[in-house]
């Protein structure tokens, strides 16, 4: 038997979107899922989710408007995104559109239509450069476009739910991989980025001397947690950090999944991308407490699935923006000259 409550995923079909869909669904949610397929994937979307699914840009605002007059949704999970963050120095404008405004195309007409509980998934980028382990009680102090976004995203939804008295939930995922995630993105997602290449054969980089920390949130790990931030009572207003506190060297991962192809090839190393913060990884204490949270799965685990599954589905071909809207000589050669 179905439950009653209104509920929409953006980005459902996307890489988490599509995982959060298919969770609530297994709970006995009918979920509304919207996606512009300019990330996502049409076989991301289970025969279970199909019947909800739409079609829908957020830049779009009066479809995005009469869509939400339409489902008339009270809980929102908000994951759609270009999350392209080194990339987005590059192009300030697209990222400001499709995240800061696609956004509040979103949850304006969601507030006039009966939203009760909004799940906003931001990201680590709004720490910026500051010492980690990074803690929820941390100042936003982006260092990038994307993260500027982020922030703006956050700071955007604590005015309005203070006018108008809605609740919300941010989160701050960290670095998530695992099956479905894009490899056709030649700008994000380093796991799938090495992994695509090795299924070509083709060599891969690392931007600076691969000494850079990062923690990796296996997928499986954060959907519950996401899942439960949309009706857990007591948490309205929270922001809250979703990822393991083990961290691990860009290196170190290069290593890992050379194993799970048993492959001699090595990374070519690239000047450092700019602004790119070389420490970055977070508590997992508060996610633990208010959501359930467990780092369940070693990255040696999570990766061997993920290589399984890419192996199942193949290469696929990078798909590169037609123009940057700025370009300079710290554009990393990878983009100009199309070598992922």
């Amino acid at each position: 038997m179905k439950k009653k409550i209104r509920i929409l995923v953006t980005g459902s079909a996307g890489f988490m979107g599509s995982h959060l869909v298919d969770y609530l669904i297994s709970l006995g949610y009918e979920v509304y899922g919207i996606d512009n397929l300019s990330g996502g994937y049409i076989e991301n979307i289970s025969s279970s989710a199909k019947k909800y699914f739409y079609k829908i840009d957020l830049k779009n605002k009066s479809q995005t408007e009469k869509f939400i007059i339409n489902i008339k949704p009270e809980i929102v999970y908000h994951l759609a995104a270009i999350a392209r963050e080194g990339l987005s120095q590059f192009t300030p404008i697209s990222h400001t559109e499709n995240n800061y405004n696609a956004y509040l195309n979103l949850l304006i007409p969601a507030i006039n239509n009966g939203l009760k509980r909004i799940v906003l998934c931001s990201s680590m980028a709004v720490y910026g450069e500051q010492k980690p382990p990074f803690n929820e009680k941390l100042p936003r102090r982006p260092v990038d476009i994307y993260g500027v976004a982020k922030a703006s995203m956050e700071i955007a939804t604590e005015i309005l739910a203070d006018v108008f008295k809605f609740e919300f939930v941010i989160l701050r995922p960290h670095n998530v991989y695992g099956p479905r995630q894009n490899m056709a993105d030649p700008y994000r997602n380093v796991v799938a980025i090495f992994i695509n290449s090795l299924l070509k054969d083709k060599p891969f980089y690392i931007y600076g001397d691969g000494k850079q920390k990062r923690s990796f949130s296996y997928i499986d790990d954060i959907t519950p947690s996401i899942a439960i931030a949309g009706f857990k009572k007591g948490l309205s207003g929270q922001i809250v950090n979703i990822g393991p506190e083990k961290e691990y060297t860009i290196n170190h991962l290069a290593e890992v999944i050379l194993t799970c192809f048993n492959s001699k090839s090595r990374p070519i190393y690239l000047p450092q991308r700019p602004r790119e913060v070389k420490a970055a990884f977070c508590t997992s204490t508060k996610a633990e407490m208010l959501l359930s949270f467990k780092d369940k799965t070693s990255l040696e685990q999570g990766v061997t699935v993920m290589v399984k599954w890419a192996k199942s589905v193949g290469y696929k071909r990078p798909r590169y923006l037609q123009k940057l809207e700025l370009i300079n000589n710290h554009t990393p050669k990878t983009w100009r000259n199309k070598l992922i």
